[in-house]
């Protein structure tokens, strides 16, 4: 098989992936159990795949992409906010179910964002130079965003660690090994072979991901999905909602197509495998239902990114790249 087929065929293994993990996660729930353990080192090899194809000399490029930046901003910080606020009204009477959906749908995703930009045929070179400053943004304002939605009904102990250890762990080292492979690519054929090797994996690796986190998590959403079932709906309504948030900021900037698709998927995936230990560290009466909130999400939104990269590319002007 060579490599343009196994990406051509990388949506029915995506599936085959989601639901080998889901039988794995509900039959076998002691290995499933050990599975939580591999998440943050298989998203780790995803990222460093996925970096090793990407031209880092270029990256600071990105940055200075004015408009870009702006409809990235702007459909992240305002629109989506905004977007969550209206979705989230039905939970106030629910508050670890609501702290949870706040937490995982105010935050815009800093990793895995740039491998389904790249699998969606957006510019996944903007996409990763624009994640530190999605990174600092977040940081600094999911606790106004938390103390307007929330008000007096929850306290909520916003930690700055957790974001920081994933960003170090998820994007930092593997850039950094992705960088010096790539350098010492060119002085070494024993390494360019590596190089090339890896170029064959970014689709195995995000299989491997979505089966990891899937079989890991599935139990405790179905342990308590009675619970869960109010903020169905408003997942469900953001998967719909964001993207055409994203498309329309996009079109407001007339950004070209790759950009516009970079930023239709940053609107639209999230940061849940990263605020899951904020999560977990909310007060005790909240935080089992909130954190299951959170998985849920992951699981809704690792599903809903196998549709958007096959329909964002066909809706975000596929006549004009």
């Amino acid at each position: 098989m060579t490599r343009d087929a196994l990406e051509h065929h990388q949506i029915p293994l995506y599936f085959v992936a989601v639901l080998l993990a889901a039988i794995v996660g509900l039959m076998a729930p002691i290995l499933a159990h050990a599975l939580g353990s591999l998440v943050t080192p298989a998203i780790a090899v995803l990222m460093y795949a996925m970096f090793l194809q990407i031209p880092f000399l270029d990256l600071r490029d990105g940055l200075g992409n004015k408009r870009f930046l702006a409809a990235l901003l702007l459909a992240n910080f305002i629109l989506v906010p905004l977007l969550v606020a209206g979705l989230t009204r039905g939970l106030e009477e629910r508050p670890a179910l609501l702290v949870g959906a706040l937490l995982v749908l105010l935050t815009p995703c800093i990793d895995y964002v740039v491998v389904f930009t790249h699998l969606g045929k957006g510019d996944s070179r903007l996409m990763l130079a624009a994640t530190p400053l999605l990174l600092l943004l977040q940081l600094a304002l999911l606790p106004v965003y938390l103390g307007f939605m929330l008000g007096a009904q929850v306290e909520v102990v916003v930690t700055v660690g957790p974001f920081v250890e994933a960003f170090v762990w998820l994007i930092v080292v593997p850039m950094v090994l992705a960088v010096l492979t790539t350098s010492l690519a060119r002085r070494s054929s024993v390494i360019n072979a590596w190089n090339s090797a890896w170029a064959w994996l970014p689709v195995p690796a995000m299989a491997t991901v979505l089966f990891v986190v899937i079989g890991s998590q599935v139990t405790s959403v179905v342990r308590d999905i009675g619970l869960l079932l109010p903020v169905i709906p408003v997942y469900l309504g953001f998967i719909v909602l964001a993207p055409l948030a994203g498309m329309l900021t996009a079109w407001m900037f007339r950004l070209p197509a790759l950009t516009a698709r970079a930023v239709t998927f940053s609107a639209s995936t999230r940061n849940s495998l990263v605020v899951l230990p904020l999560a977990l560290a909310l007060p005790e009466d909240v935080r089992g239902l909130a954190a299951t909130a959170v998985i849920l999400q992951t699981l809704l939104e690792l599903v809903a990114e196998l549709i958007y990269i096959r329909l964002i590319p066909a809706l975000v002007w596929p006549a004009r790249l």
